[in-house]
């Protein structure tokens, strides 16, 4: 965006959906040793996906959603 001749740079605002709202593709539980980059590479075929998981689970750590083994974890379908 330019503005009085100076270029001002931002970012796009991105507002989270309600992770009830998206897709179901899966469930999955939690096992010793998970890590949400793994799971997410295994499950969708790109680990840089981790983010999308996090939304279908309404948080904004990763490392909330694999710290307690036996907790399941929504994997929705991407957009």
């Amino acid at each position: 965006m330019i503005r009085n001749g100076e270029e001002i740079t931002y970012k796009k605002r991105r507002f989270i959906p309600s992770g009830e709202k998206m897709t179901l593709l899966q469930e999955v539980i939690v096992t010793e040793g998970d890590r949400l980059d793994r799971m997410t590479a295994r499950i969708t075929g790109d680990p840089e996906q981790y983010w999308f998981v996090c939304d279908a689970n309404n948080t904004m750590h990763p490392l909330d959603l694999t710290d307690k083994v036996g907790s399941q974890i929504r994997i929705a379908r991407p957009w």
